[in-house]
C-alpha cells in the first residue's frame, strides 16, 4: 500500500540512519527523502487514474471494540498536503548541508519522524488516529527547537510545547464528545465518517461548542490573532531547519484542520459562527503586515509575514466555497514553498554576515548580484505577483471572500499591497544601495545554494504559469466537500 509506505518509511529510515556515521548522515536522510517525494509522485499518478484505488488506502484493527482502527486515506486534499510535506523535506535537509551540528545522526532523525507525523496527520480518516499524528508532530520539533535553538530557547520552546498542548487538549475533547454521539451497528465509532454523520446531526448549541474547541487547536497552530504569541519568538529562536518546518509545513496542519475536521462535521456552527473565525483571520492579515512592516529583524519580519498570509488562507476556506478552499489549498502549497525559500535566503545572509538586522546590511547586490537575482525573484512570489505561484492563491482566497462578504475580501486584500511595502522595502534595504561593513566580501551564491533555490524558483513560476495540476487535483474533493456542507445544513 502507497499510503502506508508515506507513513511508516520515514520512520524505518529514522532508525536506519544509527547505521550511518559522520558526515554521512546528512546525505542518507536526504536520499530517504528523495524517495518518499518519489513515492508520493506515484501516489498523485495512481489517483489521477483513479480516485478509488485501494493503493491509496489502508485499514488494520486498532482498538475495535472502542471503535478505533489505523484507517488511513488519500483523497485529493491528502495527496496535495502529503505533496507538500515531502516536496519541502528534501529541500531542508539539503539547505542544512554547509552546517555542522551538534549530535547530527539526532537531528536528522527528529526531521524523519516529524515527516512521519506530518504525512499521518494528512492521510488520518479515524479522529483518535489524528489526534496521535497530531501530538507525534509536536515530539521532534520541540527537541528540535530545544537541542539546536538560539538564546532563551528552553523558555521559547516551552511556551511553545505550552500553547500547543492546550490547543490539543481542547480537541481531544471535542473528539471525544462527538465520538460518543457516534451510532454504528458495532457501537461508537472515531471514523471521520460515523464523525460528520453524528456532528450534522446534533443541536446548532452543540455544534458551536465542537467548532470552537477544534478552532482553538487550530487557530494555535497555525496560528491567528490573539493564539500567535509563540510564534515570533519561535520562529527567531529555532535553527533555520526547523523554522523551515514549522512555518512550511506544521502550521499547515491547522488550515488543513478546518477543511477536513471541522467544515463537513459541523456545517450549522460553521454557518451561525464562522464570522468569528473569518474576523479573527482578517485582524491577523492586518496585524501581521503592520507588525512586520515595523521589524528591522528580517528573520522576525518573515515570521510577522507568515501570519498575514496564513491569515487569508484561513478566513478564504472558512468563507466555505469552492474558490475559497481551492485558494487555499494552492496557497497552502504556494506559501510552504514560498516562505522555505525566504528562510534560507535568511539564512544564508545570517552565516555570511553573522546577524540578520536589517539596518545592518546593504548593496549585497554590488557584490553578490546572483544571490540578489534569486532573492528577489522568491520575494516576487512571495508578495503575490502574476505569474508567480502567490498571486494564483491569493486570486482565488479574495475571490472566494468576495463571495462571502464584501468587506473581508478588500481588507483581505491588503495583504497583498502591505506584502509588497515589507517584502520590497526590506529588499531594498539589504540588496540595494551602499555596501555595508559586514556585506564588503559578501561570498556569491554556492553551487550547491543554487541546487536548493533555483528549483524553488522554478516551481515558484511553474505553479505560478501553469497552476492547472494543483487546481485538477483539489476540485472533486473541494466540490464534494462544499455539497457535503450543502447537504449537512438542510437536515
Amino acid at each position: 500500500m502507497i499510503v502506508g509506505f508515506l507513513i511508516f518509511w520515514p520512520l524505518l529510515a529514522a532508525f536506519l540512519l544509527l547505521l550511518v556515521k559522520g558526515e554521512q548522515v546528512k546525505k542518507a536522510a536526504f536520499a530517504f527523502s528523495l524517495l518518499e517525494l518519489l513515492v508520493t509522485g506515484m501516489a498523485w499518478y495512481h489517483y489521477h487514474q483513479n480516485p478509488a484505488t485501494d493503493l491509496l488506502k489502508m485499514y488494520g484493527a486498532w482498538m475495535p471494540s472502542l471503535g478505533i482502527n489505523f484507517d488511513v486515506a488519500m483523497d485529493g486534499i491528502g495527496v496535495l498536503l502529503v505533496f507538500l510535506t515531502t516536496l519541502l523535506v528534501p529541500f531542508i535537509i539539503l539547505s542544512s548541508f554547509g552546517k555542522s551540528y551538534k549530535t547530527p545522526r539526532a537531528f536528522y532523525m527528529l526531521i524523519l519522524l516529524m515527516q512521519m507525523a506530518l504525512v499521518g496527520v494528512f492521510v488520518a480518516m479515524d479522529g483518535f488516529l489524528f489526534y496521535i499524528f497530531w501530538e507525534l508532530a509536536l515530539i521532534p520539533i520541540y527537541f528540535i527547537c530545544l537541542l539546536w535553538g538560539g538564546e532563551g530557547r528552553a523558555r521559547i520552546t516551552f511556551k511553545f510545547f505550552i500553547y500547543t498542548l492546550f490547543g490539543s487538549l481542547f480537541m481531544l475533547a471535542a473528539l471525544i464528545y462527538l465520538y460518543l454521539h457516534t451510532s454504528t451497528p458495532t457501537g461508537h465509532s472515531f471514523h471521520i465518517d460515523a464523525l460528520t454523520a453524528a456532528g450534522s446531526g446534533m443541536s446548532a448549541q452543540a455544534q458551536a461548542v465542537f467548532f470552537f474547541c477544534m478552532f482553538l487547536a487550530f487557530a494555535i497552530k497555525m496560528p491567528i490573532f490573539p493564539f500567535h504569541t509563540w510564534q515570533p519568538d519561535t520562529y527567531v529562536n529555532a535553527p533555520a531547519q526547523g523554522t523551515m518546518l514549522l512555518s512550511g509545513i506544521m502550521l499547515k496542519m491547522g488550515t488543513f484542520g478546518l477543511i477536513r475536521w471541522i467544515l463537513p462535521i459541523v456545517p450549522q456552527a460553521v454557518h451561525d459562527w464562522g464570522f468569528v473565525a473569518v474576523s479573527l483571520s482578517v485582524i491577523s492579515i492586518l496585524y501581521g503586515s503592520v507588525l512586520a512592516i515595523t521589524q528591522k529583524d528580517f528573520k522576525r519580519l518573515i515570521a510577522y509575514s507568515s501570519i498575514a498570509h496564513v491569515g487569508l488562507i484561513a478566513a478564504g476556506i472558512i468563507a466555505f466555497n469552492v474558490q475559497g478552499i481551492e485558494g487555499g489549498l494552492v496557497q497552502m502549497i504556494s506559501h510552504g514553498i514560498n516562505v522555505v525559500g525566504l528562510f534560507i535566503i535568511c539564512d544564508m545572509i545570517t552565516s555570511r554576515t553573522g546577524t540578520s538586522d536589517i539596518s545592518s546590511l546593504g548593496g549585497i547586490r554590488q557584490v553578490a548580484p546572483g544571490f540578489a537575482l534569486i532573492a528577489l525573484l522568491i520575494v516576487l512570489g512571495s508578495v503575490a505577483l502574476p505569474l508567480t505561484n502567490g498571486f494564483v492563491g491569493e486570486f482565488l482566497l479574495i475571490n472566494g471572500l468576495f463571495q462571502y462578504k464584501a468587506a473581508a475580501a478588500a481588507l483581505g486584500g491588503l495583504t497583498i499591497i502591505l506584502g509588497a511595502v515589507y517584502m520590497l522595502r526590506s529588499y531594498q534595504k539589504i540588496m540595494l544601495g551602499e555596501k555595508s561593513a559586514l556585506t564588503l566580501n559578501f561570498p556569491e551564491i554556492t553551487f550547491q545554494e543554487k541546487m536548493v533555490l533555483i528549483p524553488l524558483v522554478i516551481l515558484i513560476f511553474f505553479f505560478g504559469i501553469y497552476p492547472k495540476p494543483l487546481l485538477q487535483l483539489a476540485e472533486p474533493a473541494v466540490t464534494a466537500l462544499v455539497h457535503k456542507y450543502n447537504m449537512g445544513l438542510m437536515k
